[in-house]
């Protein structure tokens, strides 16, 4: 009975044992967690010439919310390297995934990199709200709010791609002649094609569009600006397998 009662104990000692550890455990990673998302979360291929996402964390709200998101709040990263630096700005992204979700409301707060630099860069973000801030070019307008002054760092790697993936060239850049340049082969780029592109911001795919053409702005060669929002599914007559 004895042997029982000490058997008995020492199990209720490993047990309480094994879950102070598992409670002490989860409690850190629930810190580290948190840290981590004060600061962002960063995301990507981190590689020379691709782009580089960070997401932050900020307050909730939606698209046609008072403050507004768009006017009243303004996201500026600065990303730097030795004595250079680049600064960025951000955006609010309602959920995150709002291309697929259609959402518009949600605390998601986003900005995209480019690193034309391979090794350690560093992030640091301004996010402020105050009165039509996102116009304003005063670094110090309206007020620090939510994660302002989140940093990191992350480290970039050579790009790998090759062939029609042309990450590995560069950014084009205007030089003032007749084609654009790959920033990093100097590559010229030779584009072809009529260089006319259709009204492509009125898609019916893009939330809260509405039709609102008039038919006397129709230049020659357009499309009927009366028919509809802009579809892809005309074109498909005009694909073939292969």
């Amino acid at each position: 009975m004895r042997a029982q009662k000490r058997r008995n104990g020492i199990a209720y000692t490993v047990i309480v044992f094994f879950f102070a550890v598992g409670t002490l455990f989860f409690t850190m990673w629930d810190v580290m967690a948190s840290s981590q998302g004060e600061n962002g979360t960063v995301w990507g291929e981190l590689k020379k010439w691709h782009r580089i996402t960070i997401t932050f964390n900020g307050p909730e709200t939606s698209e046609s919310a008072n403050p507004n998101p768009f006017l009243n709040y303004r996201l500026n990263v600065t990303f730097s390297k030795g004595d250079r630096e680049i600064t960025v700005p951000g955006y609010y992204a309602a959920d995150g995934y709002a291309a697929d979700s259609s959402a518009d409301q949600g605390n998601v707060w986003r900005v995209h990199f480019c690193p034309n630099e391979e090794g350690i860069w560093k992030y640091r973000a301004s996010f402020r709200t105050g009165e039509r801030i996102a116009t304003s070019l005063d670094p110090l307008a309206g007020v620090s709010t939510a994660f302002d002054g989140a940093r990191g760092s992350f480290a970039v790697d050579p790009s790998d791609k090759e062939g029609r993936d042309f990450r590995a060239k560069g950014l084009l850049r205007f030089i003032g002649s007749r084609y654009l340049q790959f920033s990093e082969t100097k590559d010229f780029y030779l584009k072809g094609g009529a260089d006319s592109p259709e009204n492509l911001l009125a898609y019916v795919d893009f939330d809260q569009t509405e039709f609102g053409g008039r038919n006397q702005d129709k230049k020659e060669g357009e499309a009927d600006h009366n028919q509809s929002l802009h579809r892809y599914e005309p074109h498909a007559k005009d694909w073939k397998r292969g």
